[in-house]
């Protein structure tokens, strides 16, 4: 309150200087013209007709005192118009303040929503109308994403649990079964890792990017389908490559965990003799990365859906974390990029992702 009060002070002063210096300069103008002006008098005041002589018409002291007087009076008027113009320049910025002030103690869903006129004010309340929806946006994620992963570790949690659990009440237990119990909680934890290394690549992604080091898409996509060729062929399918050079800048760990999860997204959710394609290529000002594959009809409305946090097609699938094209999600946002998907008829995904085209490698 303090600071506003004073904001207005020192915006009435400065108007009413304003005021005051325009009014003295306007008694200067006015008061020098007649200190020079005569007035004509009659020579003889009794006689009638008589020939009239010059002389002054208003003396320089009564011009003083009468600008002295006017300008005493100006300076509350003044002051008083300042007060008054400032506080209705005020008025916006004070509504503003007000509902700012509401929204961070914890009503993200208000807005301040200012109409006309669009002055410098309605501006700065759109900006913060765009940031207030920002903010609710990545507070609403934010919550999902724990409710989320605390949903999916504490399955796996549940799970080893009541294995050692079951081992440990088993009076019979001979070694077999119990190596049999380590067997399964060694998978159990070798999911619950892969879980959290995933929910970090996520986190990290999201962070955005620390270093832009020029590096070729051709090349990152080759190193990646060279450590997943086995596991392409031992599910049947059938990979075509089209690798162009496409020089882009960006973190280089980061891309890569973009190509290889959406590698691993075409291999996992395909179909039986099903295929893929990984294509690189220059579009104008941009470098393009392309994986398409085969695989189940995805609905045209679900497809934004799957780049959401353990989202998934078919909900119960034991394969994979729904982490995957959310990665992919983050990584081109942290870069700037654009990210495009469609889903053929015939079933299958195809992602593309264009990358501002960089310096030559």
């Amino acid at each position: 309150m303090t600071a506003r009060r004073s904001l207005q002070a020192r915006l009435a002063i400065a108007y009413a200087c304003g005021i005051y210096a325009a009014g003295v300069l306007v008694l200067v103008m006015v008061d020098v013209p007649l200190a020079s002006i005569h007035a004509a008098v009659p020579k003889d005041p009794g006689s009638r007709g008589a020939v009239t002589a010059a002389g002054p018409g208003i003396s320089l002291p009564q011009l003083l005192v009468g600008s002295a007087v006017a300008l005493a009076v100006l300076v509350p008027v003044a002051l008083a118009l300042g007060w008054y113009v400032a506080g209705r320049f005020l008025h916006p910025l004070r509504a503003i303040t007000a509902t700012a002030r509401d929204i961070s103690a914890g009503d993200l869903h208000r807005r301040l929503d200012l109409g006309a006129p669009g002055d410098e004010l309605t501006e700065l309340g759109h900006t913060l109308d765009d940031l207030f929806a920002r903010l609710q946006a990545s507070f609403d994620a934010q919550r999902h994403f724990v409710a989320n992963a605390s949903h999916e570790l504490r399955t796996p949690l549940a799970g080893l649990r009541t294995l050692l659990e079951v081992a440990l009440a088993d009076p019979g237990a001979d070694i077999a079964t119990l190596r049999s119990a380590c067997q399964e909680a060694l998978e159990l934890g070798e999911h619950q890792e892969r879980l959290v290394q995933a929910l970090l690549t996520l986190a990290t992604s999201e962070c955005g990017v620390t270093r832009r080091d020029p590096l070729d898409l051709a090349r990152v996509a080759g190193t990646v389908l060279d450590s997943r060729r086995d596991q392409a062929r031992r599910a049947g399918l059938g990979l075509a490559e089209e690798l162009a050079p496409a020089v882009t800048a960006g973190d280089p760990r980061l891309i890569e965990s973009l190509v290889a999860n959406l590698v691993d997204n075409a291999i996992r959710h395909n179909r039986t003799d099903g295929h893929m394609t990984v294509t690189t290529r220059v579009c104008g000002t941009q470098a393009a990365l392309t994986v398409a594959n085969s695989g189940p009809v995805v609905p045209g409305d679900q497809v934004q859906r799957l780049f959401q946090p353990f989202q998934k097609l078919a909900a119960g699938r034991r394969d994979g974390y729904g982490l995957g094209l959310a990665i992919v999600h983050a990584v081109t946002q942290a870069h700037r990029a654009t990210l495009t998907a469609a889903a053929p008829a015939e079933g299958g995904l195809s992602v593309t992702v264009l990358f501002p085209r960089g310096p030559s490698a």
